[in-house]
């Protein structure tokens, strides 16, 4: 289930906003009245959705929401006064948070909300992939260096190493990785 943070040193709009979250049928939804608890609350745990009702009473919220941008994978939805969009668009532009203009009407506020969505399951994509490919790097890197071992210590040739980390794969039924983690923890102890 997918859960919104809501920092918001206002609670009629705090309550505004929490009910236009509802009504697009999130029900985890936790406050925060000020951006020293909403860092608090974003050590403790990860949030999909972070929405910030700015100027906040402890500060204007623009470092607060490049912060959060970068430590959390989190779709940020910034609610500020109208004529200031501008503004807070040029302090947090590298968040890439969505600026609204308040009173935020609920058509455009469902729209948002989409495009957060979008958004945030695009950079979810990305960062598994990332870690897919991160896993891949460092088995590429863990079969070379038992390559270099046996070139090394036993005289093989590239060709030979590498045959001999397939072969040693296929005879015990295990990944090259694991044949080459196994040479690495023999040689490199």
């Amino acid at each position: 289930m997918e859960n919104v943070l809501i920092v918001s040193s206002d609670a009629v709009r705090t309550g505004q906003l929490e009910g236009m979250f509802r009504e697009e049928r999130y029900r985890e939804i936790q406050t925060a009245d000020s951006g020293a608890l909403a860092r608090r609350m974003c050590r403790d745990r990860e949030y999909d959705y972070i929405a910030l009702d700015l100027p906040l009473s402890d500060e204007s919220g623009y470092e607060l929401t490049v912060e959060l941008a970068s430590s959390a994978g989190a779709g940020i939805l910034l609610a500020v006064s109208a004529g200031m969009e501008e503004t807070a668009e040029y302090y947090t532009a590298e968040s890439g948070a969505l600026v609204l203009a308040r009173p935020v009407c609920k058509p455009l506020f469902s729209k948002a909300v989409r495009f957060l969505e979008a958004a945030r399951n695009r950079i979810k994509g990305v960062r598994v992939e990332n870690v897919r490919l991160q896993k891949k790097i460092e088995e590429i890197r863990k079969i070379n260096r038992a390559k270099y071992i046996l070139m090394e210590y036993l005289s093989m040739t590239e060709q030979q190493a590498h045959r001999y980390l397939e072969k040693q794969a296929m005879d015990l039924r295990i990944t090259k990785t694991m044949v080459a983690e196994n040479l690495l923890s023999t040689y490199d102890s």
